[in-house]
C-alpha cells in the first residue's frame, strides 16, 4: 500500500470525532489524531530518536539469546513466511508474528527501557508494532515514524498512571504487557493516519487484549513475550480500527466492562491522568534508559553496591550480612529467597542476585548471566547472607518516589555497618542518561553482536530520523543476521 494518509482507508460510518469528546477516553483520542510533529517540543523529538536507538540496540543484542531462538521456532512454525523482517535474523514473517518476536528480543535481556512512576517498556511495545506497520506501506517517512513513536510513549504512561503505575505490580500484573497494548495502538493509529474516531475505537480495542501475568518473573520465557504479544495486540487494534472495526468506546471511563474499572477494581483508578497537561507535559523525557542488565526495580539497589565498594576497602569475604530495604512493589516484584538452580530470568529479576554479582563483579552485566556464573559459590554465599525487608514509609522526606526509596546496608565481620539509601538510580527522572551516554550503550551492545559499520549506519540513520524519506535503508540494516550475545 502507499504512505497512510489520515484516515485514508477507514471504513466506517462513525463521526469524525469521538462518542464523548469531554472524557478521558475521546481527549485523548482527539489529541492524538490532531498532534503533530511540529507540536513535539524538539527536546521530546531529539529524546524519541535516542529511545529509538537504544530500543533497536537492545533489539540487536536480544536477537540471538537462547530463550529468543526458542521464541523464532516456535512463531515461525505457526505463522510461516511473510513480508515483515525479524530483526537479527535474516528471515520475514507476517506482520503480527513479527511484532511478537521483536517485541520479544527488545524485553529478551532486561536492557530496555522502562517508565519508573507506571513501569512498561515503552520501546518493546511501539517499535515492533510500528516496524510491522511500516511493512504493510510503501514509503513511510522517518518523520511519521518518529511522530508515532513518540504518541506512543506518551499514551502509555498516561493509562498506567491512571492504574496508579506500580500498584499494578504489586497485585500481580505485568503492568506493562497490561497498559502496554494502548501505546502500541496509539503509535500504529498514528502512523495509519486514523482520526479521532478511530483512535477510539483502536484504544477500546487494544483495552480488550491487555493481559499479562508477573508470576512469568520467577522461570518462564513467556516473560520475555508479554511486551510484543501485547505490541502485537497494538498492532491488530489500530489496523482493525483503520477498516472500520469497531471497539469499546468510551473504554477508559465504563463503569462495567472498562479498563479502569476492571483492572482498577477496588483501588480507585484515576481517569484524570490519562489528560493531566496533555500537550504540555511530555512522559517521553521521564522514560528511563538502563545500564544494568536487570529489572528496573532493582537498579538503585545495584548502583547502591557499586558506591559503596568504590567508596570503602573490603571484599566479598568482609561482608557478614547483607540488609536491602525497600517498598513494596519492588518487594513483592523483585525479592523471593532463590534456590539453585537459578534461570537467567530469575537471576535478572532478583534483588539478593543482582546485588551479589554487583558487589562481586563490579557490574550487572550480560556477562552476569551466563549458567555458570549464576551457578558459582561465591554468588550464593552472598545470596544466603542477604535479607530484603519490605520498607514502605520513606527513609528520607525529600524522596517523593516511593517506588524507588532502597537503602542498601553491609555489615562487615568486624561490625562495621556501611549504607547507602538512593530514591533512584543513574537513569532515573533526576539523574537520566544524557543522550551521549545512550549511544555509547548502544555502541557497547551491538558491539557484542555486529560489525562496527552496519551499527554505526542504523545510529547515523535513526538519529537523522526526521529527514528520511523512506525508512527502507534501516529495516534492511536491522533485518540482516547478528551472532548470539551469549554464545
Amino acid at each position: 500500500m502507499s504512505a497512510p494518509t489520515p484516515a485514508a482507508d477507514r471504513q466506517s460510518s462513525a463521526p469524525n470525532g469521538p462518542t464523548d469528546p469531554d472524557g478521558p477516553t475521546g481527549r485523548l483520542a482527539e489529541w492524538l489524531a490532531a498532534t503533530t510533529l511540529d507540536d513535539i517540543p524538539a527536546s521530546v523529538r531529539e529524546r524519541g530518536v535516542h529511545l529509538i536507538l537504544d530500543g533497536l540496540g537492545c533489539a540487536l543484542i536480544g536477537a540471538q539469546l537462547p530463550w529468543s531462538r526458542r521464541a523464532v521456532d516456535g512463531v515461525l512454525a505457526m505463522e510461516g513466511t511473510g513480508d515483515t523482517p525479524v530483526i537479527g535474523w535474516g528471515r520475514t514473517t507476517s506482520g503480527p508474528a513479527a511484532a511478537v518476536l521483536n517485541g520479544t528480543f527488545i524485553q529478551g535481556f532486561e536492557l530496555d527501557d522502562y517508565y519508573p512512576r507506571a513501569p512498561l517498556h515503552s520501546a518493546s511495545l511501539v517499535l515492533p508494532a510500528l516496524l510491522s506497520t511500516v511493512a504493510a506501506y510503501d514509503g513511510v517517512r522517518g518523520a511519521d515514524f518518529l511522530r508515532a513513536s513518540v504518541l506512543g510513549f506518551e499514551t502509555g504512561p498516561r493509562v498506567g498512571l491512571a492504574l496508579h503505575g506500580s500498584q499494578m505490580l504489586s497485585r500481580g500484573w505485568h503492568s506493562g504487557s497490561v497498559f502496554g497494548t494502548h501505546a502500541a495502538a496509539a503509535a500504529c493509529g498514528a502512523l495509519r493516519g486514523l482520526d479521532a474516531a478511530g483512535f477510539e475505537d483502536a484504544l477500546g480495542l487494544a483495552a480488550t487484549q491487555s493481559a499479562g501475568l508477573m508470576a512469568a518473573q520467577y522461570e518462564a520465557m513467556s516473560k520475555r513475550m508479554h511486551h510484543g504479544l501485547a505490541a502485537r495486540n497494538g498492532f491488530y487494534a489500530a489496523g482493525l480500527a483503520q477498516v472500520g472495526y469497531t471497539g469499546i468506546k468510551r473504554v477508559f471511563e465504563r463503569p462495567y466492562g472498562g479498563f479502569l474499572s476492571t483492572f482498577g477494581e477496588g483501588h480507585d483508578p484515576d481517569a484524570a491522568q490519562i489528560t493531566k497537561d496533555l500537550g504540555e507535559q511530555w512522559h517521553t523525557e521521564a522514560i528511563t534508559v538502563k545500564i544494568h542488565a536487570a529489572m528496573g526495580g532493582l537498579h538503585p539497589a545495584i548502583d547502591a553496591a557499586l558506591s559503596l565498594s568504590a567508596d570503602h576497602n573490603f571484599d566479598a569475604d568482609d561482608i557478614a550480612s547483607i540488609r536491602i530495604q525497600v517498598p513494596d512493589a519492588i518487594y513483592h516484584h523483585g525479592w523471593w529467597q532463590p534456590e539453585r538452580p537459578l534461570t537467567t530470568i530469575g537471576a535478572q529479576m532478583n534483588i539478593g542476585y543482582a546485588v551479589a554479582v554487583a558487589l562481586l563483579d563490579g557490574q550487572v552485566r550480560p556477562a552476569q548471566f551466563h549458567d555458570a556464573r549464576i551457578d558459582a559459590d561465591d554468588v550464593w554465599q552472598l545470596v544466603e547472607r542477604t535479607e530484603v525487608l519490605l520498607d514502605s514509609a520513606p527513609q528520607d522526606p525529600a524522596w517523593t518516589e516511593p517506588g524507588y526509596n532502597t537503602r542498601v546496608t553491609l555489615t562487615l565481620h568486624g561490625g562495621e555497618q556501611l549504607t547507602r539509601a538512593l530514591n533512584q538510580p543513574h537513569g532515573g527522572p533526576d539523574d537520566p542518561l544524557t543522550n551521549a551516554e545512550i549511544r555509547d550503550k548502544y555502541r557497547a551492545l551491538t558491539a557484542q553482536v555486529t560489525d562496527t559499520a552496519r551499527a554505526a549506519e542504523i545510529e547515523k540513520v535513526v538519529l537523522d530520523l526526521e529527514s528520511q524519506d523512506r525508512l527502507d535503508d534501516l529495516i534492511d540494516l536491522l533485518a540482516a543476521p547478528v551472532r548470539g550475545a551469549l554464545d
